[in-house]
């Protein structure tokens, strides 16, 4: 199928923004994408129309726009597991003042799609939409668990395992071994992996088949992760899980 490659760079412009690079002039555009400024002028112009680019009128750099909040917001809204599992995320929210996160796997990296955030903690590189990697995160880590190790092999075959923070894994050796782990404990960990002084747990969330469709997550500051509290904390973590994964409607699977 032939690629529409004004509709490609179009796409590839929006790519550019993130939470570094929320505003780009159009000489910094034209050199990322190697394109001539008459060129990336058009494109701009066009998604400007549609409402997906803006342009800050004081100092005329671009950003995305409101179209892509509403389109995004939309798909939310539509999306079933994030309806069900809300309410459950705002109990053990409020429940231990912990921030709360659902995330689904997409490609070789976990999305948040829901927080919920807690009075107790502040996590700085969580947010809607954001990306997160498998390896430093409790919730990827959760979100791969129950693969075979053949599948594992596979989901792995050109990984980059980037050290976030010193605590972070930094082979394919260091994950399969944590995975191990999570298996027979049920619950996953990151260990100051994503963000120094931030622990999480994460335990899978399973669908009416038994398939693991995302993950849940809370996380805590370091010095408050216990043994205690963490067996405590695990304990809810489960059953807010269990209870999401029951309204997919696991609970009539025979195991």
């Amino acid at each position: 199928m032939p690629i529409i490659q004004s509709v490609e760079r179009a796409l590839k412009i929006m790519d550019l923004f993130d939470e570094r690079e929320r505003e780009l002039t159009i000489t910094e555009i034209s050199k990322r994408m190697n394109l001539h400024k008459s060129t990336i002028h058009s494109l701009l112009k066009t998604l400007q129309e549609q409402r997906y680019i803006s342009q800050n009128e004081e100092n005329g750099k671009y950003r995305l726009g409101m179209k892509l909040f509403e389109r995004g917001n939309m798909v939310l809204s539509h999306f079933d597991l994030r309806n069900v599992a809300r309410k459950y995320l705002e109990k053990l929210s409020a429940t231990t003042n912990l921030t709360v996160h659902l995330v689904i796997l997409d490609g070789q990296e976990g999305v948040y799609i829901d927080k919920v955030e807690g009075s107790g903690v502040t996590v700085l590189y969580s947010r809607i939409g954001r990306r997160v990697p498998i390896h430093t995160s409790a919730v990827g880590k959760a979100l791969i668990s129950t693969k075979t190790n053949s599948e594992l092999d596979q989901f792995l075959e050109n990984y980059e395992y980037t050290k976030l923070t010193a605590n972070s894994i930094g082979s394919k050796e260091e994950l399969l071994e944590e995975i191990q782990k999570v298996r027979l404990s049920g619950y996953s960990m990151d260990n100051e992996e994503n963000e120094p002084g931030i622990v999480c747990f994460a335990v899978p969330i399973k669908d009416y088949s038994g398939k693991v469709i995302a993950g849940v997550s809370m996380s805590m500051p370091a010095s408050k992760a216990s043994e205690e509290n963490r067996k405590k904390n695990v304990e809810m973590l489960k059953e807010c899980s269990s209870n999401i994964s029951k309204d997919l409607g696991y609970e009539y699977q025979k195991i």
